[in-house]
Formats: C-alpha cells, sequence, structure tokens
C-alpha cells in the first residue's frame, strides 16, 4: 500500500480540503496521512470562519509523518498565510526530501471565498513551487499567479512555461472556469504538453473538485504512474464522482468519492 501525506484545511461539510482528499485516496487504496492547517467552518454555499492552526502545529504534523510512517507522494492545499507556507516548507525541505510533491495553490473556495492572502501567495511561489513536481491551478489562480490572462490555448502555454520558470517540475492548468461546452485542462512538461478534453456536465455539484482532482493525481505519482496517465486517470474519477454526486446542499454540492478509481 502507497502511502500519501497531505497538508490542507479542513471543510467541515465533507465536501473539500482534508475530508475529500482522505476519502479520495482512500478510493484509489491510498494511505492517508494529514499536516491540517486550518479549521474552516463551511458547507455547500460558502465559508463563515477560518481558524488557523499554529505554524509550529503544522510543522510537527508533518514531522510526525514523515520520520514515522514516511510518504509515496505529498499533496498540499489550503495554507492560509505565509507563515504556514514556511513552516510548511521547511519541513518538506527537511524530512521530505526526494518525495514528489504535488502542489494545489488553493486561493479561492467553490462558493468565492478567498482562502490565502497576497503574502502567502508569494512565499508559495518562493518556497513550495521549487519543491513540488506538479502544481495544479485553474484558471483564476493561474492568472493571479503569472499575470497572464488564459484566453488561449497559446496564453495557457504561455502561462505554463512561466509556472515551470518559478521551479514547479510541471504545471497542469485547469480550464473548467471557462464556460464551453468542452472543458480543456493543460498539462505542460519541460518536454512537451498534452491537452485533456471531456464534456462539460451541466450540474451545480462541483464543490472539492480541485481538492479531489490534486489527490488523485497525487495517489497515482505515489503509485509509480506516469505523470500523465496519473493526469488521466484523476480527471476521469473526477468525472464519474460528479455525474453521480449525492445531490446534497443547496448551492455547490459535493462529489461522490465513493465511485470507483479505476
Amino acid at each position: 500500500m502507497k502511502r500519501l501525506l497531505i497538508v490542507a484545511g479542513s471543510d467541515s461539510s465533507g465536501g473539500a480540503g482534508i475530508q475529500a482528499d482522505v476519502k479520495t485516496a482512500s478510493a484509489f487504496g491510498v494511505y492517508a496521512m494529514t499536516a491540517i492547517t486550518a479549521i474552516t467552518v463551511q458547507n455547500t454555499v460558502g465559508v463563515s470562519a477560518v481558524e488557523r492552526i499554529t505554524p509550529e502545529n503544522v510543522y510537527g504534523q508533518i514531522e510526525a509523518c514523515l520520520t514515522d510512517i514516511g510518504a509515496d507522494a505529498i499533496k498540499t492545499g489550503m495554507l492560509v498565510d505565509a507563515a504556514i507556507v514556511e513552516a510548511t516548507a521547511a519541513a518538506l525541505k527537511r524530512y521530505g526530501e526526494g518525495i514528489p510533491l504535488v502542489v494545489d495553490p488553493v486561493m479561492v473556495a467553490t462558493s468565492g471565498a478567498h482562502l490565502i492572502d497576497d503574502a502567502a501567495v508569494e512565499t508559495m511561489v518562493r518556497e513550495l513551487f521549487p519543491l513540488a513536481a506538479l502544481v495544479t491551478p485553474n484558471l483564476p489562480e493561474t492568472e493571479r499567479l503569472t499575470g497572464i490572462a488564459c484566453q488561449s490555448r497559446d496564453d495557457a502555454r504561455a502561462a505554463g512555461v512561466k509556472l515551470m520558470a518559478m521551479g514547479a517540475g510541471a504545471a497542469l492548468i485547469k480550464g473548467g472556469h471557462k464556460t464551453e461546452a468542452v472543458v480543456e485542462d493543460w498539462l505542460f512538461r519541460p518536454d512537451g504538453e498534452k491537452v485533456f478534453a471531456e464534456a462539460r456536465l451541466d450540474t451545480r455539484h462541483t464543490h472539492g473538485t480541485g481538492c479531489t482532482l490534486a489527490s488523485a493525481i497525487a495517489c497515482g505519482v505515489a503509485q509509480g504512474r506516469p505523470l500523465a496517465d496519473a493526469v488521466g486517470r484523476a480527471r476521469a474519477y473526477v468525472q464519474r464522482a460528479i455525474a453521480n454526486a449525492p445531490g446534497f446542499g443547496a448551492g455547490h454540492g459535493p462529489l461522490n468519492h465513493s465511485v470507483k478509481a479505476e
């Protein structure tokens, strides 16, 4: 059994964050460990409060997991502020050397709530991107990180090149925020690029899609799959999870993480 360490915030409604990450890892048969960065008060309608965990505690959680059980991959999600980003990076540099890292630069919740400040974003780029095998920003996050408005595939290509120039080993730019009938994601690596495309599902049940996708990719990386294969399998899982959503909540409902991961 492969091992995945997840560094992220808790979602009380269970659709995103640590809860989605753990359920996703279980679907892929991967053992999940967690370092919780914040406790949020949220549901499908929105985020009403965020209580930050101390950076020392986050560092300690990472240290405890990696010095005992170890990990085959690490995934980061919501990191709240610059101090927590710095603590996470310090712990990974000391205890996570050689373990592939997937960085999901969580900035805004599906409901629209902002989850990280500008200083934290700058620190993430400086401290975590050089450690990352892959970063997985959506379009608004990509534009905030690179300053490039991704209106076309050429724009996305320029943004992908810039993300790698920031230190990331590869970049998956997620196109779900566009409105076309076909959703495209673009994977950029130093040796080339690959486009993934799926028909857009007409649904409001998209809470936690970014967290779920990044964790599913990290599971594939932990299991030794080539990156493009890990991305393709993860996208197929997310599509099934959206298509089979349980229909909960009055807002952006959660996915069905119990669907089969092939």
